[in-house]
């Protein structure tokens, strides 16, 4: 187990890890990671506050950043991350946007233009 720990020590201490934190390829994930933390957040929140346009804007947001991440060289793996989460959040949010207002039985759910 030392061993292992010596060895994450030693990779931590490299030029190029050091570079690595301070370029914008971890920064902006790290900036971008706020987004889907926030919409988890709102899970448990009335679905009545949902708005439906602008979670199908931060829906193809994430799916086009998931394809940059991808393409960008070098790989992006922590924005890839970050907008595919991002996307489960925001379709789960969808999700309940829709069945809130309209799947559900009541008639005081019509959505708000």
């Amino acid at each position: 187990m030392a061993s292992l720990g010596k060895k994450v020590l030693n990779e931590l201490k490299k030029k190029e890890f050091r570079d690595y934190l301070m370029s914008t390829h971890f920064w902006g994930p790290v900036a971008n990671w706020g987004i889907p933390l926030a919409a988890i957040a709102d899970i448990r929140k009335d679905p009545a506050i949902i708005s439906g346009k602008m979670t199908a804007a931060l829906c193809l947001y994430s799916m086009v950043f998931m394809r940059f991440a991808w393409k960008v060289q070098p790989r992006n793996l922590l924005l890839l991350a970050c907008h595919f989460t991002n996307e489960c959040a925001q379709l789960t949010q969808g999700a309940r946007f829709i069945k809130y207002n309209y799947l559900s039985d009541n008639s005081d759910n019509i959505p708000k233009k």
